[in-house]
């Protein structure tokens, strides 16, 4: 098995990271495929074979840790990619919501 489980949608709270400045302010680190869950269960073919589908955004997946586990928010096919080309590890900027200060009103979104 490539993930850790195959979900679809967010589980955990909103966050304020919504813009590639906010994500960019968190450094990459190495991430193990098998700890992750993705937040998307279907992939576009199309965007797994190009050769530029990060062209226009970040070049690291962006993860969201929250309860003791790690959620793939962003970049689903560079994980496949990564795993089809035998690698075991992504580079990902890891937003730590166990880190984070509660906030009042926020659910856990979907995309």
């Amino acid at each position: 098995m490539i993930f850790k489980a195959i979900a679809d949608g967010r589980p955990y709270p909103d966050h304020s990271f919504a813009t590639p400045r906010q994500w960019a302010s968190i450094p990459p680190r190495q991430v193990r495929l098998t700890d992750l869950i993705t937040t998307k269960a279907t992939l576009d073919l199309a965007s797994l074979l190009s050769e530029d589908s990060t062209f226009y955004g970040d070049l690291f997946a962006h993860v969201v840790y929250w309860q003791g586990s790690y959620y793939l928010e962003d970049g689903l096919h560079r994980a496949v990619r990564a795993a089809l080309r035998g690698r075991g590890t992504l580079h990902a900027r890891v937003l730590n919501l166990d880190e984070q200060p509660a906030q009042e009103g926020t659910a856990g979104g979907s995309d």
